[in-house]
């Protein structure tokens, strides 16, 4: 999910981690048509405040980062290769330290390679401007077509044309070189413990097919090696692992994330440090909007509560903070901030006085079409 809150920060008011929780687990259902049993906690970020609403969803497990399962207390007798389970019966995977960095390092992850399309070189911004300026923005602003003609090539100088046979090959041998490791490790660490070691390779679906374009082949070529070759382990869930090895090492998970230096950091900085207290304070008036006016009938009342919720969510979305901590699309970053706590307020003080603006309402609903059957009574 894009747009979840970033629950070690969130939980100043705990009905806003359930909220995040409850339209998780509705938005899942929906697509899929059963319950999840466990989430990838946004930004692996941990609180064990959160493990009560985890369970009154039925969240079964959760998986956090690394350092999050190795400095759990006690110390896990098996690191990040088995999961642990909280005093409030929540079960947490590691993510694995080894496979994370072979795909997401910077400096040795395998997206970097100089054979794979260059993302950052499109047509949009390459090619003569009268060429291009029917395709891109009404406004005349060059953006991204999806025509990539370049490959990496290298961090520096010039850009070589992509060779799509290249790229297949290095995907191949990559996922080779994978296989071999986790074959390697999965191995090695089976001869120290006395259940079948897990390895978690979580990773953004964003990555593949968009930041690394080959990354669905790579998967492709690297699930079809699993399945015939001669392999030393299988794929599995988290939640088979908990059906087959029920007996589980019971620790508190450390406060956590997956963000830079692995804390809080990254989501509260000098740089955002402001935007909190809007948070919090939007936070606190939809659970008060909530409480004031329980099961409001169909009508333009509730549409009006529900939008409120839906910008609640949309204003503590983790990424907005993210942008500006790392300096890119900073303006944009805040001017969502902006939109959504403006909104709320505005919605809120015609709420409050009853005379709510139908068409201020459908407009801005139509702006941002996303958790369509959310229902307010989610933050009572």
């Amino acid at each position: 999910m894009q747009h979840t809150g970033y629950f070690p920060i969130l939980y100043v008011n705990p009905n806003t981690v359930r909220a995040q929780i409850a339209v998780g687990v509705q938005t899942y259902k929906k697509y899929f048509g059963k319950n999840p049993r466990g989430i990838w906690l946004p930004e692996c970020g941990y609180v064990p405040e959160a493990d009560t609403f985890l369970k009154e969803f039925g969240i079964e497990y959760v998986i956090t980062e690394s350092h999050g399962i190795l400095y759990a207390d006690p110390a896990p007798i098996y690191g990040t290769f088995a999961p642990i389970i909280s005093p409030t019966g929540i079960c947490a995977f590691g993510r694995d330290i080894d496979s994370s960095k072979q795909v997401w390092s910077s400096i040795i992850g395998y997206p970097g390679d100089y054979n794979y399309r260059e993302y950052y070189r499109d047509i949009g911004f390459d090619v003569d401007y009268d060429y291009i300026k029917p395709y891109i923005a009404k406004n005349g602003a060059r953006v991204h077509t999806g025509i990539k003609y370049y490959r990496i090539t290298s961090k520096y100088g010039d850009k070589d044309y992509y060779n799509i046979d290249w790229a297949k090959d290095t995907a191949e041998r990559q996922a080779g070189h994978f296989f071999d490791c986790r074959t390697k490790q999965i191995e090695e660490l089976s001869k120290a413990m006395d259940v079948p070691p897990i390895v978690v390779c979580p990773y953004d679906a964003e990555l593949y097919g968009h930041w690394w374009y080959e990354g669905p082949y790579w998967l492709y070529v690297l699930f079809k090696k699993i399945y015939y070759d001669d392999c030393n382990f299988s794929l599995i869930t988290p939640g088979d692992y908990i059906d087959r090895h029920p007996i589980i090492q019971e620790s508190t998970p450390c406060r956590s994330s997956w963000g830079a230096n692995g804390y809080s950091e990254v989501w509260l900085n000098q740089t955002n440090d402001y935007v909190h207290r809007h948070l919090h304070k939007i936070g606190d008036l939809m659970v008060e909007l909530a409480s004031n006016f329980p099961n409001e009938p169909d009508g333009i009342k509730k549409d009006a509560l529900n939008q409120c919720a839906r910008e609640v969510l949309l204003a503590q979305s983790s990424d907005w903070l993210f942008i500006i901590t790392n300096g890119t699309m900073v303006d944009y970053a805040k001017k969502r901030i902006k939109e959504h706590v403006g909104r709320f307020f505005k919605l809120y003080d015609q709420i409050k006085k009853n005379k709510i603006d139908k068409d201020y309402l459908d407009a801005i609903h139509s702006q941002d079409l996303i958790f369509d059957d959310i229902d307010y009574n989610i933050y009572r």
